[in-house]
């Protein structure tokens, strides 16, 4: 090879003797060949790839910029520069001589050199112009042969410069083309260094200068750098982050994870039917049921696993319970390819380099010990360390970008997955299902008394939790004790058989610290091997769960037809529904017609299928049989209003544009308008979670004005009238849902306990067990004189129909001249509603006094003039009261030192000690082996061509295993103690934070959306119990780390200590500038977290309505929203470690310089033993320095959680649950009730809700509590438990002012049956009796009261039965039910019922009416009335209006006084108080 190339250079290729001296050279054949041939084979070999934007159409190039041009006027004059020596080459051969021998010719190598790069620069010039066509307009492949060409043209530069110092320029032409070009070459990659942005781009470049960055600023992360400014200057928030890349972002990452699900998913579909096949062949069975039934594939996600229903699911799920398998890991990685393949090559690259390291080592360690050596070769192996670290470097970082982007990605993908799916995803595990229940149910547990049991439930979950953890926190102190260990072993193992095998072996630095750094390089995979294994075991679980739950089938829709020849609005056919395939039947081959126009109630008993006819035809039901048709538009309105966290205005609307004359009609017909006028930003009033400022009958007015609104053909109402009052249900019925109702023409399904209004239907259909037993209309069924006609001759006298021209609700308050409300029912026992009309307390005077004779038509014309919405001149302001949810409080700045000292108190003081001791003991054995190791090698030197003495050789090899002995035995002392530690502040924090949440006022659940609790107990608590730790324990192991490494180097070489200076205060700076902007987005991250959280327990909630109104759609565009805005502070945090981790490991880089450098230029004073532990130490220190920044950061960014769980811990209490103070025994014995000027307000400074009452009621006395919206009804329950606590006056309940005692000595001796049903997941023992303080005939004889028995008898397990979460496998008659048998167990001597049975059917009405008159005799009950015909034989009535009582009488004599009662008994159609059979 060189004989060829030395002809084409016209000198010699190669010459070693050049290199043998002080000043080395290279040949000048190499320089003009390989030198300039590398650069541009490069270039040539990454073009084509750089070009094909050209060739693709529809592209459009941006505009000229100053760098562009600048770039291609340089570029053209390293064109010309080429030509220019081409021609002066040719000017040379042939000017000269006319004809010239070859001989005296220049080689053929000047005049290719000139032609390749006239090529090249032309190439340059198109390569550019390309770059216009993206938004990155830099080309990296450009920018690295920018850097290649200066490299390789560094040797004839120099070697050049060399001549003409000397004054040898012997070619001054071709010398003066070389530096010019020379420079334009440098200039064009500084030029290259700067981002291009077009004009164009400059708007995103605002939004996300990541998009239009140039290749240097891509790969430090510089693009960045602007960022961390502004969260140094300042505490960052969600408006000063950049956009996410299109590529990033929720939807885009969705459809194309989406593509290769569907398409992987029908694979595994096939291959398990195929599985099923061969299964059933060798069985020889005919079962080939698919998949998993609903309810499993609703459990899948559930992490407490439910052994003991195996068979049950492998009876629905077929054998073994299959399913879809490994289809998720292909989907994704068909999804995530590119990324990667990317993130594969980068590592690969890294993990190549990290090999060079040692073996340079290797060669400057030899450099030092021999003399002879030229110092050239000390400098040149000192900038090969620093260049291949700097290369190693950015490997890294790109890898991990890749990495984090890619796993944030995935998370991303499956979640959004997840939430598309839409199916009933359970929460994370045990202690987090009972969580939410309590979060949810906490209005109960304190009005019961019962957060003891439930606070000893999460307390025994908690310690089976901890003790999984400890075993789990052992494993891994002793794994990372085994692999820490494992290299130092590999190490001593090494060293002694190496001097013992043959006594000439002596152990040379060279050996040892090359040996050192490659064990080195084995220390982090394999502390990182345990993680991976244990990683891997939870991935594989995961994936098993999600392939169960994405793989899964969705509800089958195909029973649901819409077939226009059909000439019914909906039409059954034969039509069995199950809950899940397989199970018995809800609905048994139900036929039916409903013609177009219709109103067709349906009736039946409790458990008789209403519900589920109605869920079936929503499509929410596994077929068994037949089909159902629809023609049309569907709306639903649900038995259990479901209620967004939205304005009221928003949930009407639901998504649909707003037109103003529908809405105005809407709100009217659905009596909203007086609400919306009590409300205080009115119809923007923001509405809590699951709508805890509204009352039930509000809650429901409004889902059934969104469902008016939607203007749909057909409406399902689920039992709509049962929560309102029987005026406002007549008023509804009116003015919506009748015959001249706003709704007349449409198709309506009436699902209704109310026989008042079936008259006026057009068909009634009755259900028994799921069947349908009669049907036609209300004067056929009468005449049938079946099941129904009976039933209404037993109960239908209790609901009086209301006399022909009675006054409507409006025109009663309109001569009566009272306030215009339309309904007595019962505002929400939740303290925020009341202070929110307090805070708008102005509006409320206007509205209570001034308001007086105002018609409906007064208020729509209010409405439409804007004046029902909030008052302020300046629209856009809130109304104090109008948002209800505040902003999740976030801390600023720098997270306090108290915070730290809180979370080691925790710890315990004696922990954190000796877990200190212990680890500065490890790190001090880790120097003394080094400095062993330094000095045995030295040995070598010492008996040079002599014997090594035995005993010399046995003493080193002992001490540095006793060293090593020790280092490992304190690790591991270390690890186990805080690993201790640890669980003990872990137990300590979720104690005081599950001790102090259930012990807050009811006020703050009302404020607090549930998605905001459930994140301290979640991601906050798993941050203190798994991440603070390992946080804790890496930040030390780095600190001393580095200490001790930095103590070596300087030892090593005393001067490297004036390198530190300069070198600390950069990372000192660094760290500063890092740590307030990476702090920030982290707890911007878990503030964003929440609304996710919310928005998916929301979704689940109200998915059939979702999927009713067919707005899944606007729901998955809302969750990739939020998602997005989560993603924005994920991403952000991800590059901001890059950023830093590109400057830290540039500081480690330039350590090792340093470090070698000093080596070689003092290497006359060292040994080769300590400048191996120099720069074997200052290796292993570029990770630790980085790895300690990150961990100071993660510590910082993770002690949040523990300021976050303190800050829930700091919330202030209610009153104490057990005083000094105690009641008698068997108190209230007699149940006499004193109030004496009470008064209560919702807050200091508000005005009172309840303004000095004064009544006594009676021992056993029977009293109802009525009044119209917000009089205070709610108030005065609230006041008997406390709830709310007085501002003035007392009640004495048999002689004790219940204001002296504790709360649970008075909560547990009332009884409440509450409006809402709220059972809890567990037993149904449990749920009856949560401290298993009744016996089992106790609990028997209370379900036979509650008319129960016989139910709970039919289950299989009976009092074992679980009740899934919220009940939500019982009807709601049935939990209502539940709550009676509660109230009997407990049967104090007082019981507060807060009327709420309209949800059962009539004949379980009376039933529970009964109940309480002959159980409750003795008893002395309050009764807040939503329907005045159960109060009618009430001993007295206490009217209430606006906190005050201005009628306290018998209902007799009250209906003789034609006072505000007996406009409400006229509402209700009652004329006498015998008018009712109850």
């Amino acid at each position: 090879m060189p004989a060829p190339l030395e002809e084409f250079c016209g000198s010699v290729f190669w010459n070693a003797s050049l290199l043998a001296a002080p000043q080395p050279d290279l040949p000048l054949c190499f320089e003009q060949t390989v030198l300039v041939w590398i650069p541009l084979g490069f270039l040539w070999l990454l073009a084509p790839w750089q070009l094909l934007p050209m060739f693709k159409p529809r592209t459009k190039k941006s505009s000229l910029t100053k760098i562009y041009l600048t770039k291609q006027a340089l570029t053209t004059l390293l064109l010309l520069t080429a030509v220019a020596e081409l021609v002066f080459t040719l000017a040379e051969d042939f000017g000269q001589y006319p004809h010239p021998t070859p001989a005296s010719r220049n080689p053929a190598v000047q005049y290719t050199n000139p032609a390749l790069y006239t090529v090249t620069w032309c190439l340059v010039l198109l390569l550019h112009d390309t770059q216009r066509f993206h938004q990155h307009r830099d080309s990296g492949p450009l920018f690295l042969f920018w850097i290649l060409s200066l490299l390789c043209g560094v040797f004839p530069f120099q070697t050049l410069v060399r001549k003409a110092l000397l004054g040898l320029v012997p070619d001054l032409p071709r010398f003066s083309l070389f530096l010019i070009s020379y420079g334009l070459q440098l200039l064009l990659l500084i030029i290259s260094a700067f981002s291009d942005v077009a004009p164009e781009t400059e708007e995103m470049a605002k939004k996300n200068p990541e998009v239009t960055a140039s290749f240097l600023s891509s790969i430090t992360f510089s693009w960045y750098s602007r960022m961390v400014l502004k969260g140094y200057r300042k505490p960052l928030e969600m408006e000063d982050l950049w956009d996410l890349k299109e590529n990033v972002k929720t939807q885009q990452i969705l459809s194309r994870f989406d593509r290769n699900m569907r398409a992987e998913v029908r694979k595994a579909r096939r291959e398990l039917e195929r599985r099923r096949c061969k299964r059933s062949l060798r069985e020889a069975a005919p079962d080939h049921r698919n998949g998993l039934g609903k309810a499993q594939s609703q459990d899948i996600l559930v992490l407490e696993e439910k052994r003991p229903k195996r068979k049950k699911e492998e009876d629905v799920g077929g054998p073994s319970g299959d399913y879809p398998k490994a289809w998720l890991a292909k989907a994704l990685i068909r999804t995530f390819a590119g990324n990667l393949l990317k993130s594969v090559a980068f590592k690969v690259v890294h993990d190549l380099l990290v090999f060079a390291s040692p073996q340079l080592l290797k060669l400057l360690i030899s450099f030092v010990a021999d003399p002879t050596a030229y110092a050239w070769q000390g400098y040149l192996y000192a900038l090969l360390l620093f260049v291949t670290a700097l290369v190693q470097s950015i490997c890294l970082q790109q890898y991990f970008q890749l990495c984090f982007l890619l796993g944030m990605s995935l998370r991303t993908a499956l979640m959004a997955a997840v939430y598309k799916k839409m199916k009933n995803m359970k929460n994370k595990d045990q202690r987090m299902k009972i969580m939410n229940e309590i979060l949810s149910g906490i209005k109960i547990l304190k009005l019961f008394a019962w957060e003891p049991s439930f606070e000893r439930q999460v307390g025994e979950i908690r310690v089976r939790e901890l003790k999984g953890l400890l075993h789990f926190t052992n494993l891994q102190a002793f794994s990372i004790f085994i692999f820490s260990c494992a290299p130092f072993l590999v190490s001593v193992a090494s060293f002694a058989v190496y001097v013992m095998v043959d006594e000439k072996n002596l152990l040379d630095a060279q050996k040892a610290f090359t040996s050192i750094s490659l064990f080195n390089v084995l220390r982090f995979p394999m502390t990182m091997l345990p993680v991976v294994i244990s990683s891997l075991v939870q991935t594989s679980v995961s994936t098993e769960r999600l392939e169960r739950y994405l793989g899964s089938g969705n509800l089958d829709p195909s029973a649901i037809r819409r077939d226009p020849s059909v000439d019914c609005a909906m039409q059954f056919s034969e039509a069995s529904f199950a809950w899940e395939q397989g199970a018995e039947p809800v609905i048994r081959e139900v036929t039916l017609d409903i013609k177009p126009g219709h109103l067709v109630a349906v009736v039946g008993a409790v458990g008789s299928g209403k519900s589920s006819l109605v869920s079936a035809v929503l499509g929410e039901m596994e077929n068994l049989k037949g089909h159902i048709n629809i023609q049309g538009s569907v709306a639903y309105v649900p038995q259990q209003a479901w209620i967004q966290n939205a304005t009221l205005k928003d949930n009407i609307l639901f998504g649909s544009e707003l037109d103003e004359a529908r809405y105005q009609r809407v709100v009217e017909a659905c009596a909203l308008l007086p609400d919306l006028k009590l409300l205080p930003g009115g119809d923007l009033t923001e509405i809590g979670e699951k709508g805890i400022n509204l009352s039930g009958g509000q809650k429901q007015r409004v889902s059934l004005a969104r469902a008016v609104y939607s203007d749909a053909d057909i409406y399902l109402l689920d039992d709509p009238l049962s929560a309102v009052d029987a005026h406002v249900g007549k008023q509804l019925f009116e003015q919506v849902l009748g015959p001249d109702g706003l709704l007349q023409g449409k198709t309506r399904i009436l699902v209704t306990h109310s026989v008042s209004f079936l008259p006026r239907t057009d068909e009634i259909v009755v259900l028994v067990a799921g069947a349908v037993s009669e049907q036609g209309s209300y004067s056929t069924l009468l005449a049938n004189g079946g099941a129904f006609a009976q039933l209404l001759s037993t109960y239908g006298s209790q609901e009086g129909s209301t006399p022909e021209g009675e006054a409507t609700a409006g025109a009663a308050e309109e001569q009566d001249g009272g306030v215009p409300e339309t309904s007595t029912e019962d505002m929400p026992a939740d303290i925020v509603t009341m202070t929110l009309k307090r805070e708008a307390s102005i509006q409320q005077r206007v509205f209570s006094r001034s308001l007086s004779t105002r018609s409906t038509k007064s208020l729509r014309k209010a409405l439409q003039a804007g004046e029902v919405g909030p008052k302020d001149k300046q629209p856009a302001e809130e109304v104090t009261g109008q948002r209800l949810i505040e902003k999740e409080a976030m801390e600023t700045g720098k997270v306090k030192f108290s915070l730290y000292l809180r979370y080691l108190r925790a710890v315990g003081w004696g922990f954190s000690a000796w877990v200190f001791i212990t680890y500065v003991a490890q790190y001090a054995a880790f120097v003394g082996s080094n400095l062993w190791l330094s000095d045995w090698t030295d040995d070598s030197l010492r008996y040079w061509n002599q014997t090594y003495p035995t005993s010399q050789r046995d003493m080193r090899i002992g001490v540095f295993g006793a060293l090593g002995t020790a280092q490992s035995a304190f690790l591991l002392a270390g690890a186990l103690l805080a690993t201790r530690g640890a669980i003990r502040a872990s137990r300590i924090l979720h104690q005081q934070l599950l001790s102090n949440i259930l012990r807050v006022p009811m006020s703050f659940f009302d404020t607090t959306p549930t998605g905001r609790i459930v994140n301290r107990f979640a991601k906050d608590i798993f941050t203190v119990d798994e991440t603070i730790p390992m946080s804790f324990r890496s930040w030390l192991t780095c600190f001393l780390g580095i200490s001790s490494t930095l103590l070596m180097i300087c030892l090593a070489t005393p001067y490297f200590a004036l390198i530190i200076i300069p070198l600390g205060i950069f990372y000192f700076f660094l760290l500063r500038y890092y740590v307030s902007t990476s702090r920030q987005l982290r707890r911007l991250d878990s503030i964003t977290r929440s609304p996710i959280y919310s928005h998916f327990g929301e979704t689940v909630s109200g998915l059939s309505v979702i999927r009713a109104y067919g707005h899944q759609e606007r729901f998955l565009q809302h969750n990739d929203r939020i998602m997005d805005m989560n993603q924005k502070s994920v991403y952000s945090w991800i590059v901001s470690n890059r950023w830093l981790a590109v400057r830290l490991e540039f500081v480690g880089n330039l350590v090792v310089f340093s470090a070698a450098l000093l080596a070689v230029i003092t290497r006359d004073n060292l040994g080769s033993g300590i400048v191996g532990l120099s720069i074997s130490s200052a290796l292993n220190i570029t990770q630790t320095l980085n790895w300690l920044v990150r961990m100071t950061s993660e510590l910082e960014t993770n002690i949040v959680a523990v300021e976050r769980v303190h800050e829930y811990t700091e919330v202030e209490n209610e009153a104490h649950w057990v005083t000094e103070q105690r009641p008698p025994p068997g108190w209230p014995s007699k149940g006499e009730i004193q109030i004496t000027d009470y008064q209560v307000r919702y807050r200091p400074g508000l005005e009172l809700v309840l303004h000095g009452l004064t009544c006594d009621i009676g021992s056993t006395e029977k009293v109802g509590v009525v009044g119209r919206t917000g009089a205070g009804k709610s108030s005065l329950t609230n006041c008997l438990f406390r709830i709310l606590e007085a501002a003035g006056g007392k009640i004495v309940i048999d002689g004790v002012d219940i204001s002296t005692i504790g709360l649970h000595d008075l909560r547990q001796s009332l009884t409440i049956i509450p409006q809402d049903p709220i059972l809890f997941s567990g037993t149904l023992r449990m749920n009856l009796d949560p401290f298993d303080q009744y016996s089992d005939e106790e609990i028997w004889k209370a379900l036979e009261l509650a008319h129960l028995k016989t139910y709970v008898l039919d289950l299989p397990e009976r009092l074992s039965h679980q009740v899934s979460e919220a009940g939500e496998n019982l009807s709601v008659g049935q939990r209502q039910l539940l709550c009676l048998a509660r109230a009997l167990l407990r049967k104090s001597k007082i019981l507060i019922l807060d009327e709420a049975t309209a949800a059962v059917d009539l004949e379980t009405d009376h039933l529970i009416q009964t109940t309480i008159r002959s159980e409750f005799a003795n008893c002395t009950v309050l009764t807040i009335a939503h329907r005045l015909h159960t109060i009618m034989d009430s001993n007295r009535v206490m009217v209430l209006q606006a906190g005050r009582i201005v009628e306290y009488d018998s209902p007799e004599r009250l209906l003789q006084q034609q006072g505000l009662f007996s406009t409400m008994a006229k509402d209700a159609g009652i004329v006498s108080a015998q008018a009712t059979v109850l």
